[in-house]
């Protein structure tokens, strides 16, 4: 496979900077932006000030969730010291969590369990500057440039309305900030200000991301008190008539999965539609589970299957760990 630098040509295309009056598409997006009411000379030190990181292309190309088994993913987000934390993190945040189950119908430990996975509750928010992320990926990723030129023009809408400094804030490599990780359209559209102190902050206030991961999720179909998925039980290798592991909403009714030998371990009409999951464990080894909405409403956040089951079985292990109350979870932790 070409690497990223051999499909955009010779690396001295690669050196230019990004300020717009040297760099083309950095001028067509300051134009566009200055219609939007940003003033030129807050554009032109916001781009100037971004550098190209030939790591962010290079990271792009080796996500976790494209090179690893289901066994080895988990692995990575399902650790005692993950679901500890998770626990104190809804006890430090208590009020914050019952207003957002209350008002968006996401139970706190789904919640804890998303910033658990993005950021470990806050503690790793991403060591790239948001802006160099996002000026590289939008003018010269090979696929995704315009998504990314999209995402750009968010980021600089966002800090510019709030009066951020748009060079001091760091992120994943994709762009993705703050403790819940929103890409800056996610955080345009659905980041809320959660504690109505007039500022939606996620970069540094913990009740306005346990807001918003529950905003994002409500937006996009949760069903409160809903099942994510079910166990199930097949054949050793899974069966090539089935379509697995789509993150799309449901399209495989209980009665097809029957007629291919694979089995749910519930009570659920023939005619419900699930996402069929088969999660390789070992080497030729396989688990079956089916989703639900919910399920697919995880893959939202991250276009995911093994994404949403860590997020999943993390929610389960901190819920069952929060149960045990104070004594018992600090005995289990010890």
């Amino acid at each position: 496979m070409l690497s990223a630098v051999a499909l955009l040509g010779a690396p001295a295309a690669l050196a230019e900077d990004f300020h717009p009056e040297r760099h083309a598409g950095a001028g067509q997006l300051l134009d566009e932006l200055m219609e939007r009411g940003i003033e030129r000379d807050w554009l032109e030190a916001a781009l100037g000030d971004a550098h190209f990181q030939q790591g962010v292309l290079d990271a792009m190309e080796g996500a976790a969730e494209r090179r690893l088994r289901w066994d080895e993913y988990r692995e990575i987000f399902l650790q005692p010291e993950r679901v500890e934390r998770g626990v104190a993190f809804i006890e430090a945040h208590r009020d914050a969590f019952e207003r957002a189950e209350a008002e968006f119908g996401v139970p706190a430990a789904m919640i804890a369990a998303i910033i658990g996975v993005e950021t470990s509750y806050g503690r790793f928010t991403g060591r790239h500057r948001v802006i160099d992320s996002l000026a590289t990926l939008a003018f010269h990723h090979p696929v995704r440039g315009n998504f990314f030129r999209g995402e750009l023009a968010a980021f600089l809408e966002i800090t510019h309305e709030q009066e951020v400094d748009p060079g001091s804030l760091t992120g994943s490599y994709a762009g993705a900030m703050g403790y819940p990780q929103f890409i800056p359209t996610s955080y345009r559209a659905y980041a809320v200000d959660f504690d109505d102190d007039g500022y939606r902050d996620l970069w540094n206030n913990p009740v306005d991301a346990i807001g918003s991961v529950g905003n994002y999720f409500a937006v996009h179909g949760w069903q409160p008190g809903a099942p994510i998925y079910h166990e199930a039980r097949g054949p050793e290798a899974p069966p090539e008539a089935i379509e697995f592991n789509r993150t799309r909403p449901p399209y495989v009714d209980l009665a097809e999965l029957s007629t291919a030998q694979i089995e749910v371990d519930a009570n659920l009409d023939e005619t419900e539609q699930v996402i069929p999951l088969a999660l390789e464990t070992a080497e030729a080894s396989w688990r079956y589970r089916v989703g639900h909405q919910n399920f697919y409403v995880i893959t939202r956040y991250n276009h995911s299957h093994l994404y949403a089951m860590a997020v999943t079985e993390l929610a389960e292990e901190i819920e069952a760990l929060a149960a045990q109350g104070p004594a018992d979870a600090e005995e289990a932790s010890s």
